[in-house]
């Protein structure tokens, strides 16, 4: 007779009380050998290890197992992860839905993203601030980690799988990106994890991954950043334009990090009809986080960790409000000038 209790919605993540070993079994309950498994993901180095990490922990569970990203993956950095390591997935414009039975989304919540929104997922299982409207058989969200790929190498280790060293590496990497080498908020789950995945990886394939993150393209996007670089005392501002992928305005902000004057680096671009909106910083009492739900939360989608956080504004909720191009980085500029006369009131 079939279980119900397997077809049960998880309104919340589980509470604390319940043991790895016990969760570990929840995970196998999810499928059987004859479902077929999608995992998606907004493809980085982290989410592409978890996946390749949950596809591990199903071998030989279910019938199949693929694994589709919702963005084009350009970062050289991750082109190069990709080869490297051999990683099999695809764009979801080549997904075929009614091929597969059960649905899992790691290292994002459907609200992240409109095309994540569209499906119901089985399994979800991240480390981003916990949306009330992510619901699945099995979900799994601990907000606290640093990566996604901490909590996957928890489960593997939880149902006694030794990694390979090809997902070994992959894991070590997602977790050494998403701390940003531990600068970021993480936990000692963490660092254990880290610690854990060491024997087994391939250094030289790191090193080479991590090399590869400039190219003649990403260069000309350097200098279009150190043309409009604007300084607000100590926030490095930058308005990109249009941009292809937002992934490159990531790459920007992490970069002007780097500068000795810069505690906060805000990075905005404008990708189909959206305002993206990229904020670092590092200090012992900034968030991130919450300061992008206080600048632009009453404008869109804002939120992230205490040292990164995103916003997407819509461009016709911007209409009106905005004067030319050069009124975006305006909007930003006078948002960011507003916070800091209220901190120095």
């Amino acid at each position: 007779m079939p279980d119900d209790n397997k077809n049960m919605k998880m309104a919340h993540p589980f509470p604390k009380s319940v043991s790895l070993t016990d969760k570990c079994k929840k995970l196998q309950e999810v499928v059987t050998s004859e479902d077929t498994l999608a995992i998606i993901i907004n493809a980085d180095p982290d989410s592409m290890a978890s996946a390749m990490a949950l596809k591990r922990f199903f071998w030989r569970k279910v019938k199949k197992t693929s694994i589709y990203h919702i963005n084009v993956i350009k970062r050289a950095d991750n082109l190069a992860m990709m080869k490297l390591l051999k990683l099999d997935h695809r764009h979801i414009r080549k997904l075929n839905s009614s091929e597969y039975t059960k649905w899992a989304l790691l290292d994002s919540q459907p609200p992240h993203n409109e095309q994540l929104s569209k499906y119901s997922f089985d399994i979800i299982i991240d480390h981003h601030p916990i949306n009330p409207s992510s619901v699945g058989t099995f979900v799994d969200i601990k907000e606290d980690y640093g990566a996604t790929s901490t909590i996957m190498v928890e489960y593997l280790r939880g149902a006694a799988i030794k990694p390979s060293p090809r997902l070994a590496t992959a894991l070590f990497y997602g977790i050494k990106t998403d701390t940003d080498n531990f600068v970021r908020d993480s936990t000692p789950h963490d660092i254990n994890a880290f610690k854990y995945l060491y024997q087994f990886i391939n250094p030289a394939i790191i090193k080479k991954i991590e090399s590869s993150e400039i190219t003649k393209k990403t260069l000309s996007y350097y200098k279009t950043a150190m043309e409009r670089l604007v300084f607000i005392k100590d926030v490095a501002l930058i308005h990109m334009g249009k941009v292809d992928n937002a992934d490159t305005l990531v790459m920007i902000a992490d970069f002007f990090m780097k500068m000795a004057e810069a505690t906060w680096a805000v990075v905005s671009g404008i990708q189909g009809r959206k305002l993206i909106i990229i904020i670092r910083n590092v200090g012992f009492r900034l968030d991130a986080g919450k300061t992008a739900k206080r600048l632009f939360g009453d404008f869109g989608s804002a939120g992230g960790h205490k040292t990164s956080a995103r916003a997407e504004i819509d461009l016709d909720f911007l209409d009106g409000k905005i004067n030319g191009k050069q009124g975006y980085q305006q909007f930003i500029m006078e948002r960011l000038k507003g916070l800091q006369r209220q901190k120095s009131s």
